[in-house]
This record gives structure tokens, C-alpha cells and sequence, in this order.
């Protein structure tokens, strides 16, 4: 099994590269879904979307591949906004976004490989905070309220010494040197998140609210894609940026101020959040979108939490990906995958109760 950045996705299927097939076998094989069948799989399943996803993508490939060696999994980590594009316009069978797809979206219906009227499923199988990451010298650990951290993104706050840093920081020599602020060009749903928590923090001081295009009248430094932010930020000066936590080891970490702790980021610390936090409210079976309560105070909560989708149709156009898809969603969901993915990407597993929730969508899909 492979994972690819393919360059056309709707070329390959168009070229006939997507072949699906549940092939008899002699014997019985653990399809992913922990049941064992008398079939084994093969053929290859085509996915775009969240770079913050990556990491976790590659070990659910990984471990797949062992259960289903007949099978190859591309997935293009092209971003958020990328994978939702393309997974409405029929270019790939399922996508992984950082943001749901949101009720206008949804109401339009316009999701080429589904079944007009029949909706969409949208799990949320990876969990993990994003790390507000910086680049300076001798300093590991930062402390910072969720204002000072929007007024930096909002270019407010431009220098390291600024007294907004300095005062949650005693006895840390910061430097008397410019604040790069690094976020991302391209439409980001690791955007979305850190901006809903800087609009839910600091609503006087980041005032456009939670946006996954990055307001260019704040100014920063731009770079593509998640890959992108942290060269932007490892090959800079006193730049800071926000990231997926599995990508943050070689820099300067912040912690959040929630209550009156500061909080480092952890998958604990992410799930925490998870837990505490409603349904969006009036979505169909099998859309199991969280809105997530940037605003709690509870101990050991880190509030600036990504949480990923896995999206597909309910119903295909095209049924012959069914059996394949299925098949690899539910391996994601599993103990197995997800332990996998926290071993390699750092995320939260999810717990045992959306487990269940999220295999009861993958088993209605048609």
C-alpha cells in the first residue's frame, strides 16, 4: 500500500486507475472492521484533503496494508480546502478536512459522487491539539493568555520583549527582537480552528471572527500547507506559527492560559475538550460534527483543538468503492488505528462512545 501526492485525482479515476474488487479467498481475513469474512480486498481507494492528517494517514495506510496487502490508499495532502473541493467534485471517495462541511454546504447538495438528497458522513476520527510553536534561541516554553497570542497574529504585538509576553513570563530572557508571525496561504481548516479559538479568547482583539482564509489586512508571513508553515517558521528569526502538534517537536511550544493554569498542549489536554463539547445541532445520522467549546475553563482543558474528518457519502453514485471504503474507515476508528495514528502523529484517540457512533455511519453507507 501506498500514499501518494497524486497530481489528478479525477484523472486517475477517469483513467480507470481506481479498481475496486472484493476478490473470494480460501481463507478468512479481519477486513478492518474486526469482523472476519471469507473475501480479502483489493484494488485502490483515492482520498484528499487535511495536511495536519498526514501522519495519522500514513499509519493508517501502514497498518491497513498488513490486514489487506492487495490494497493501495492515495491520499493527497493538499489541505482542507483542497479535499473538500475535490471530494465534491467526484475527484476522490472520501476526504479528510479540519473543519466540517458547514449547513449551507451541505443544503447545496452538490457533491458529485453521492446520491442527490442523500447526504454526507462526516467523522470525527482524529483528534489533536494544535501548537502555537515558535523559533528562539534558548527558550523552550513560552506562557501566554489567549490575548496576547491573538494580538500577535493580529499584528499588535510585534516584538518579543513586549510587556504582554514578558509579564506571563517572569524570569525568561526574551529578546529584544522582531515577532514573525507565520500562518498559512491556502485555505486552512487548521486556520479555522485557531482562529475560532483567538475569536472566542480575545474577541476585541481578533475581530473577523473564526475564518479559514487568513485576513490579510493582519499582515504575517504566509506559507502553503502545514509542511510549509513549520519550514517557514524552523528557517526564520524569532517566528512563531500554528501547527499540528505531531509536526511542533523542534520548536519552542506555548502554553494556553485556561482558568488560572497554563495549560500545555497533550492528546489528554485535546480529548478533554472533545468530551466537554456539544453536537452541531440539527445534522443528519451519520454527520457526528462537534461544536467544540473554545471557551471552557475546566482543569487540564487545551482549548486550541483541531478535530479531523473523515467525510464520504452516504449513498455512492458509483457503489463499487463501497466494500474498500468501509472497510478502511473502519479500521481508522478502531483501538488498532488509532492507537497507531497517537504513536505516530501524537492525536487523542477517540473514545469508546463515538466509536460506536462512527461504525454505525460507516455501516449505512451504500
Amino acid at each position: 500500500m501506498n500514499i501518494t501526492r497524486a497530481g489528478s485525482f479525477a484523472a486517475i479515476i477517469a483513467a480507470g486507475a481506481l479498481v475496486l474488487s472484493a476478490c473470494a479467498s480460501g481463507e478468512a481475513t479481519d477486513n478492518g472492521n474486526g469482523s472476519e469474512e471469507e473475501t480479502t480486498l483489493s484494488g485502490t481507494l483515492v482520498g484528499a484533503g487535511s495536511s495536519a492528517q498526514q501522519s495519522a494517514m500514513e499509519a493508517w495506510t501502514v497498518g491497513f496494508q498488513e490486514l489487506n496487502p492487495d490494497v493501495t490508499v492515495e491520499y493527497d495532502p493538499i489541505g482542507s480546502g483542497g479535499g473538500r473541493e475535490t471530494f465534491s467534485g467526484g475527484g476522490a471517495q472520501f476526504g479528510g478536512t479540519d473543519r466540517a462541511f458547514n449547513d449551507e454546504e451541505i443544503e447545496a447538495d452538490a457533491f458529485t459522487g453521492c446520491e442527490p438528497g442523500t447526504g454526507i458522513v462526516q467523522l470525527p476520527a482524529y483528534i489533536s491539539p494544535i501548537a502555537v510553536v515558535f523559533n528562539l534561541e534558548g527558550i523552550e516554553t513560552l506562557n501566554m493568555d489567549g490575548a496576547t497570542i491573538a494580538g500577535i497574529f493580529a499584528g499588535q504585538i510585534t516584538n518579543w520583549n513586549d510587556e504582554a509576553i514578558t509579564s506571563q513570563n517572569e524570569g525568561v530572557e526574551l529578546p529584544d527582537l522582531p515577532i514573525t508571525a507565520v500562518h498559512r496561504a491556502d485555505d486552512s481548516g487548521t486556520t479555522a480552528n485557531f482562529t475560532d479559538y483567538l475569536a472566542v479568547a480575545a474577541p476585541d482583539v481578533w475581530t473577523v471572527g473564526p475564518i479559514e482564509t487568513w485576513p490579510t489586512e493582519y499582515g504575517g508571513e504566509a506559507a502553503p500547507q502545514t509542511s510549509g508553515v513549520v519550514d517557514a517558521v524552523a528557517n526564520g528569526t524569532g517566528t512563531i506559527g500554528y501547527v499540528d502538534a505531531s509536526r511542533s517537536d523542534q520548536f519552542g511550544v506555548v502554553s494556553v492560559l485556561v482558568g488560572d493554569e497554563y495549560v500545555p498542549y497533550s492528546p489528554e489536554a485535546a480529548a478533554a475538550i472533545v468530551d466537554a463539547s456539544p453536537r452541531v445541532e440539527g445534522r443528519a445520522d451519520g454527520d457526528l460534527s462537534i461544536n467544540l467549546d473554545r471557551g471552557s475553563q475546566e482543569d487540564g482543558v487545551y482549548p486550541i483543538v483541531l478535530v479531523s474528518y473523515q467525510v464520504a457519502c452516504n449513498n455512492y453514485v458509483d457503489d463499487s468503492a463501497v466494500p474498500l471504503l468501509k472497510a478502511f474507515l473502519s479500521y481508522i476508528i478502531t483501538p488498532e488505528g488509532q492507537a497507531a495514528a497517537a504513536e505516530q502523529a501524537g492525536s487523542a484517540p477517540i473514545s469508546d462512545s463515538l466509536r460506536a457512533e462512527a461504525q454505525a455511519a460507516i455501516d449505512a453507507i451504500e
